[in-house]
């Protein structure tokens, strides 16, 4: 039999394996079709900074590491209360989103110095909202080069940091 055949098999390709992708494509730590995986943006608030990794808190709102980064620094700007839509939310939680969006974005240059980024709101499930019962704004920094081959023809990111490293660095500067 040649060892140059199936995947995960020895062969002549050099792979980065991004096993941590698989599960949550499988649902650890997001509730789906009505599970009673519990809310993980419900979840967190309750544990330590470190724990649960949160750069900072607002008075309805707080700041965290993606578990699952599109790319190293990516934040999830989280209200405490449990809603779904953006018309849910009260105009202090809108005006706190955007403030510490805009606070992220100011920290992350200053710690990481990306050139651009990426913002947004998935809004239900087919929207691509991986936690779709409970609304977060995505804070993602970009670097010139930082969509090069590895994620277009790898579909691999490289992440230069640990979560827990590059947490405590933002947290440091908020």
């Amino acid at each position: 039999m040649s060892m140059d055949g199936g995947a995960g098999m020895p062969d002549s390709w050099q792979r980065l394996w991004a096993p941590h992708r698989m599960e949550y494509l499988k649902g650890e730590n997001r509730p789906l079709n009505g599970d009673e995986t519990p809310c993980p943006f419900c979840s967190i608030p309750k544990l330590s900074d470190e724990d649960g990794l949160i750069v900072a808190r607002g008075k309805s709102a707080y700041v965290v590491m993606n578990l699952y980064p599109y790319n190293a620094g990516h934040l999830l700007i989280c209200v405490y209360r449990h809603v779904a839509d953006l018309t849910q939310l009260s105009d202090e939680e809108r005006n706190e989103i955007s403030y510490l969006s805009s606070h992220a974005m100011k920290v992350l240059r200053k710690v990481a110095n990306p050139a651009g980024f990426n913002l947004g709101m998935n809004q239900g499930s087919v929207a691509g909202a991986g936690v779709a019962d409970h609304i977060h704004q995505h804070v993602v920094p970009r670097w010139s080069g930082d969509a090069n081959f590895m994620p277009i023809i790898g579909k691999t990111k490289t992440m230069p940091a640990l979560l827990q490293t590059t947490r405590s660095e933002l947290a440091n500067a908020w």
